[in-house]
């Protein structure tokens, strides 16, 4: 209780000092965080009763951009779980595929951007491929990692007991990688927000980014302060919610459950 106190009494210190910088600054490039907050509240909350004072902006850009997100995210998790639980169980798999994972990883995502664009056009399409080859990496190399962390004592006692495959798989390997999987999730869920702007920031029509970008040119710079500080509070509520999931998950491992509410 006291640790939460102490950061929440950060947390408005830094807000109070952010307030009087930039009041006493009166650069029309920095506002105010009051001056962001009633630009926050016009764009998006001063809808009508019946949509819960959401406006038409708040539906078409932050519905789009959670929708992106989270289909890139779910994709590159089935993926990078699937691929990394072959590539890890395999013995010689790795090594043939190993450089062609180095090369492609080692690639910046945002770079292929104009290639996406090429081959799949302007479109949702288009950014959830660019979402799912950047998040996908760090959650298939911890699965790789996790997989082949498995206790040889269960190695052995599958193979005398003669389990079958999916079950070893789904009942074994798995459960017993699942810390090192969550680990590579953390990871890719920051960089799928990442990932979801810089998407959004060329070839879009709505979207958080493409609002980014439309604010600046209008310079409205409360409006897009405002952005940016939504995609702040979507990285922590994002990050939480999957601290939740995590916590619950490894609840089983009294010691990785212990690490985890530490953290």
């Amino acid at each position: 209780m006291r640790g939460f106190l102490q950061r929440w009494v950060v947390f408005i210190g830094a807000i109070v000092a952010w307030e009087l910088l930039t009041r006493a600054a009166q650069s029309p490039f920095f506002p105010t965080p009051t001056t962001i907050v009633g630009a926050a509240a016009e764009k998006w909350f001063s809808g009508p009763a019946s949509s819960l004072f959401l406006t038409d902006e708040a539906f078409s850009d932050l519905l789009a951009s959670l929708g992106r997100i989270a289909a890139g995210w779910v994709i590159a998790v089935v993926l990078g779980v699937a691929l990394g639980t072959m590539l890890g169980r395999s013995r010689t798999a790795l090594d043939y595929f190993g450089p062609l994972m180095a090369f492609m990883r080692a690639i910046p995502p945002p770079v292929l951007v104009p290639v996406f664009l090429v081959l799949l056009g302007i479109g949702t399409q288009m950014q959830i491929t660019v979402i799912v080859f950047g998040v996908m990496w760090p959650i298939l190399l911890n699965t790789v990692d996790g997989v082949r962390s498995v206790d040889q004592v269960k190695v052995d006692t599958a193979r005398s007991f003669r389990i079958p495959r999916a079950h070893w798989i789904f009942g074994v390997v798995l459960p017993a990688a699942t810390p090192k999987i969550f680990a590579g999730l953390r990871v890719s869920l920051s960089l799928a927000l990442v990932l979801m702007v810089v998407s959004e920031l060329v070839g879009s029509t709505n979207g958080i980014g493409y609002r980014l970008m439309f604010d600046q040119r209008q310079f409205d710079f409360p409006a897009m302060w405002a952005g940016i500080v939504l995609l702040g509070i979507l990285g922590y509520l994002l990050n939480t919610l999957l601290l939740v999931v995590e916590r619950r998950a490894l609840s089983w491992q009294p010691s990785q459950a212990h690490q985890v509410v530490g953290g």
